[in-house]
């Protein structure tokens, strides 16, 4: 088949996992970037690193060098015109999958390299020794090669209702009470889940956790998996304490050709979309619903010309159970299928902004393996707020790279508006909730999401500990409780 010089083709991936001793043997983010990138190169079968256009970064939070796409670039000998840095997000490596092969499309990019890296094991063992990082740094500006997006609103930031390990397991709650499961028929079901996951990161080379857990391992509460936000324990959670960064180096048809790559190596980006729910948690309609993974799932699906059923490669964004449980819904997928293909951020790792790059090298590997088949990637930033997808193929897409950004569609759906705690005080039902635990396993604060007769949303929050038992032990969502003129939640 007669390939279009400017279809964009994935040409190389590389993965790196560092487990140094000590402080002293460890790679900085910058050094692990620029051997992820060398072994994409290898995996091209390139013999050195082929000159780009651009190097764009995934931001990173080990350290705050300025541009380290300047770095990389000067460590590797190269001259890009353009250094870039994305802005925050899990979505972010999928977008700039996205971006890029638009640009490479449109001719106005030919080669660029993607990278990204955290060091987050090293950072946190130099703290303990008091050590501080010698690092480089550079006042010299990136260029911004990503949106980003305000997605707390005052009246949250002030009631500190801002982290993930709070607001997924609202999500969790509101799905357990739709499905009509106990809380420990639940707790069984998401350990299942997650405890497949395992078994696909004991396989995987680039997994920081090489080991299969058992459902009941991964459920029980105990000295190395105490509960955080209840009903997750940690093994619940995305598991950021890793040393990781992946590259990926894109280019024209064209350009892959002029540098000999072989085709066997060549995938090819069919399709992609980006989209993002309303920003604010306190305005979504329901805790059970994703309506903009809904449609840009099923828009990057149409632009290649496939249905859900037609991809036999999938990895959907795995920081946390509900997280899963939201985009195999709205995509059309059994829970039963094989979701992830690296382990998922719990075990595979989750290196903040970047789990998803490690995703995309996963499948394009395994694509290689099956000719014919194709993969589908979904990324997620925020509280499942801001998404990106891609499908990937062996063959070209038949009539290019397409994409779409349906936000006009998304935005004009229906939302819900916060009542302040003085409109709110009085009766309201709980829609969700999360019991955060301390470093013990006592209930610290219950968070609660519920909504007013008129259909506002409020939130609630207690520190009353034996409320949090309860709360962990029976199931709340759509009972009555009562909010105070301070926001306070009492059981009725």
């Amino acid at each position: 088949m007669t390939v279009d010089p400017r279809t964009p083709v994935l040409i190389g991936v590389g993965q790196m996992v560092q487990r140094a001793d000590g402080i002293d043997d460890a790679l900085d983010p910058v050094e692990m970037m620029v051997e992820a990138i060398r072994r994409a190169v290898s995996d091209a079968g390139l013999d050195s690193v082929p000159a780009p256009d651009a190097i764009r970064v995934v931001s990173l939070l080990s350290w705050r060098y300025g541009n380290p796409a300047r770095f990389i670039a000067d460590d590797l000998g190269l001259a890009p015109r353009e250094t870039g840095l994305s802005a925050m997000g899990g979505n972010t490596p999928q977008t700039l999958v996205n971006t890029a092969s638009r640009e490479i499309a449109a001719g106005s990019l030919d080669l660029v390299i993607l990278t990204g890296g955290e060091t987050t094991r090293t950072r946190a063992r130099m703290r303990k020794a008091g050590v501080e990082p010698q690092w480089r740094t550079t006042d010299e500006m990136p260029t911004l090669v990503s949106e980003d997006l305000v997605m707390n609103m005052p009246e949250e930031r002030e009631r500190k209702i801002v982290m993930p390990i709070q607001i997924y397991p609202l999500f969790e709650t509101a799905l357990r009470a739709r499905a009509g499961r106990s809380v420990a028929d639940h707790q069984v079901h998401i350990s299942e889940l997650w405890s497949r996951f395992s078994q696909v990161a004991a396989q995987n080379p680039y997994a920081w956790t090489q080991r299969a857990y058992t459902a009941e391992e991964i459920r029980t509460p105990s000295a190395t998996n105490r509960m955080i936000g209840f009903p997750y324990p940690k093994m619940m959670n995305s598991n950021n304490d890793v040393d990781m960064s992946a590259a990926l180096i894109l280019c024209s048809a064209e350009r892959a050709t002029a540098l000999g790559v072989a085709r066997d190596r060549w995938i090819f980006p069919h399709s992609g979309s980006d989209a993002h729910e309303h920003p604010f948690v306190s305005h979504r309609e329901h805790f059970c619903d994703t309506p903009a993974i809904s449609l840009a799932g099923r828009r990057v699906l149409e632009l290649a010309g496939v249905g859900i059923d037609d991809v036999g490669i999938v990895d959907l964004y795995s920081c946390f159970p509900s997280a899963v449980q939201l985009g195999a819904m709205s995509l059309g997928l059994s829970l039963d299928r094989q979701l992830t293909r690296t382990g998922g951020l719990p075990f595979a790792g989750g290196p903040w902004n970047n789990y998803v790059m490690h995703a995309i090298a996963t499948v394009a590997t395994e694509l290689r393996e099956r000719p014919g088949e194709r993969g589908l990637v979904w990324g997620n930033g925020g509280y499942t707020t801001k998404h990106a997808f891609g499908v990937y193929g062996t063959e070209p897409p038949a009539g290019g790279f397409a994409y779409d950004y349906p936000q006009d569609q998304i935005d004009a759906l229906p939302a819900r508006s916060l009542a302040s705690p003085a409109e709110a005080a009085g009766t309201a039902t709980i829609e969700g909730y999360s019991v955060m635990h301390d470093r013990d396993g006592v209930p610290e604060r219950t968070l609660a999401s519920c909504l007013l007769a008129d259909g506002r949303r409020a939130w609630g929050d207690s520190t009353d500990a034996d409320l949090g038992r309860a709360m962990c032990a029976e199931e709340w969502v759509g009972r009555s409780v009562t909010l105070d003129a301070d926001g306070r939640l009492i059981a009725e």
